[in-house]
């Protein structure tokens, strides 16, 4: 477990000028209490959202066990009516079931478009409940990129990730934990990609990932109105301590042409990063044809040219 944990820095909601200079000079996470997010919170219970969303086929996230390891695929997909996922995913125990009486079910919701060719938009996808949801007015409307709802069962942990873009996460029922890493941990979480190889924070195997220890790590617990800002490149990692619903909204707080247009998730390298990743792997690849002497002193150098660019 890493050694440094603290609190996430928590604020009444703001303005959006405070937020701005907040995240301009800070970039850090920001928990934001008594944000006005419409009449979800008193409106989305089991109940209603069966009611308005009762035929809505999703694809949903079904596992044996609440941690959940896009890695590993410890979990399968099945499509379902929204009743009865919801109702499933509320349930501590299942008289139908998939894989086993105790099953966890998640639900990130996805673009209209079948071929996986749109993004996530609460507006789009579920109209009849799009009115009862206030987005705090955190960023500009024209860099708004898309709005995910999230429905989890008790216990379900989702796999430490991060995100290009900026992110508030919209907790509308239930408690969350959230923990995150600063992006100057990265090297101490094992990353594939945008995610991290570490199945359980909580109980990492100090022989497969001995630096994990280092990394700093802050935590908070978000309950039914709170707004958890996390910015882009944060990793982070979210535990459902009961059922509940959550909302994603993302926007870009870079210039749009950086961003893939291909990206539905918000989690593709920047156009920039991908060049330079990949121009990385060519000097490596290059570089391995070298006899071990050769290879390790360019390395070095090529190390040594990172860390200044770095510091630069």
């Amino acid at each position: 477990m890493s050694v440094d944990k603290q609190d996430v820095e928590c604020y009444n909601f703001t303005t959006k000028e405070h937020f701005q200079e907040f995240i301009r000079e800070r970039r850090r996470p920001l928990l934001l209490k008594n944000a006005d997010i419409g009449l979800c919170k008193e409106k989305w219970t089991v109940d209603y959202l069966a009611e308005m969303l009762g035929s809505n086929q999703v694809k949903v996230h079904v596992c044996p066990v609440g941690n959940m390891s896009f890695l590993n695929k410890n979990f399968t997909y099945k499509s379902l009516e929204f009743k009865d996922f919801i109702r499933r995913a509320a349930a501590e125990v299942h008289r139908e079931w998939f894989l086993c009486e105790n099953e966890c079910y998640y639900l990130r919701s996805i673009g209209s478009d079948r071929r996986g060719r749109d993004v996530a938009d609460i507006g789009r996808q579920f109209p009849k409940i799009a009115k009862d949801i206030a987005f705090p007015k955190l960023f500009d409307d024209e860099d708004f990129f898309s709005s995910v709802i999230r429905i989890g069962s008790r216990g379900v942990q989702i796999w430490t990730h991060y995100d290009v873009m900026d992110n508030m996460l919209i907790q509308v029922s239930g408690e969350k934990r959230v923990v995150l890493f600063s992006p100057e941990d990265t090297h101490y979480l094992y990353l594939s990609g945008d995610k991290s190889r570490i199945p359980d924070i909580d109980n990492p195997d100090p022989s497969d990932f001995p630096d994990f220890a280092k990394a700093r790590r802050l935590e908070t617990v978000l309950r039914p109105g709170d707004v958890l800002f996390i910015p882009a490149l944060w990793h982070h990692t979210t535990e459902a301590r009961t059922f509940g619903v959550g909302v994603n909204v993302f926007w870009k707080n870079l210039p749009h042409e950086m961003y893939d247009k291909t990206d539905v998730y918000g989690n593709k390298d920047l156009i920039p990063a991908t060049k330079a990743l990949n121009d990385i792997n060519k000097a490596i690849q290059s570089l391995s044809v070298l006899p071990k002497t050769y290879k390790d002193f360019y390395l070095q150098r090529a190390i040594a040219a990172l860390e200044e660019a770095k510091n630069s």
